[in-house]
This record gives structure tokens, sequence and C-alpha cells, in this order.
């Protein structure tokens, strides 16, 4: 017996998708320019590793099956909830990589804001230094835990009042990265 929310189920595998979507626009834009000297540093690395995550992360194969339009209230809920599934799992790769890439562009920035245009000296040493101490340790990277970026998602849809009735729990998506690999 259909339960009369596959209206609300599809409008929820749209919203997500728009989350997807924007987040992969911001990923696929970064853009950094390293030296030749520069290009194996932390921050770079980084910014390159999301950006290839963004690009796996499109290549997946959907995690579902893809069944015929039947006109089945009950096989368009099977359909519609394995791809909420599939989507915010999706989503929530990317928002790790979006975290990710913002830390890099933090560090980025700074490293660029010590330098000026200029090579590396050892003037620049120890800023250059406080820099990388700061992405690495004592500031975000080490914050951007699974349940950080469940959470970052969770509230922002929450707060824009989305029907999160379907979503899947943190430890349904841990489950389905894991079994991905």
């Amino acid at each position: 017996m259909s339960d009369g929310l596959n209206d609300a189920r599809a409008m929820r595998v749209a919203e997500i998708m728009t989350d997807f979507r924007n987040l992969q626009h911001y990923l696929v834009q970064l853009r950094a320019a390293p030296t030749a000297e520069e290009y194996y540093l932390e921050g770079y690395s980084l910014l390159r590793q999301c950006t290839t995550d963004a690009q796996a992360i499109l290549q997946a194969p959907f995690g579902g099956s893809s069944g015929s339009g039947s006109g089945d209230p009950e096989q368009e809920k099977h359909q519609l909830r394995t791809i909420i599934t599939d989507a915010a799992v999706r989503r929530f790769q990317c928002q790790r990589a979006y975290l990710l890439a913002n830390a890099g562009l933090r560090w980025m920035n700074s490293r660029n804001s010590v330098l000026r245009g200029q090579k590396p000296n050892a003037g620049h040493l120890g800023a250059l230094q406080q820099a990388d101490a700061t992405l690495r340790n004592a500031s975000f990277l080490p914050s951007i835990t699974d349940a950080y970026v469940e959470s970052t998602l969770r509230s922002q849809d929450a707060a824009q009042g989305k029907w999160l009735n379907e979503d899947p729990s943190l430890a349904q998506i841990q489950h389905i990265l894991m079994s991905r690999r």
C-alpha cells in the first residue's frame, strides 16, 4: 500500500541533486598553479586530491537498479528511496571534498600573502611553517570528520525546512562507502 509520500521523495531527490551539482561545480573550478618546487606541498596535494575525488564521485556508477516506470506506487517508493540514498552518499562525499578544499584554499591564500609574489626564502620560513601547521594540526583538517560533514549537511537541510525522514543515517552512509572500496 502506497504511503502517499512519493512526491516528497521526488522533491528530496531534486534537492539533494541540486546540492550535489553545486558542490561539484565548486570543486571543478578549483585552480592552483604551484611551481615545480611547490607541487608536492601538502596544501596543493590536498587541492589536487579534492579535484580527483570529485571526478571519481561523478564516474561512480549508480548504486541501485534502474527500474522501469511501471506506475506501481510501491515500486516507485523503493526506487526513490534508493535514489535518495545514492544521491545522499554522493553529496556527503562532495561536501567532505568541499570542506577539505576550503582548508587547502585557506592554506594557499596564507602562503600567497606571506610570499607576496616572491620566491620563498629564509625570511619567509617561520610564517610558511605556521601556515603548514595550521593546515595540518591546529586548525581545520582534524575537525573534518564524517560526523562533522554529516552535521553540516543535516543542519543546513533542517534550517531550510527540508524533508529528511528518509535520508540515510551517518552509519548507513559509512557502510555504503566501505562496501564500495
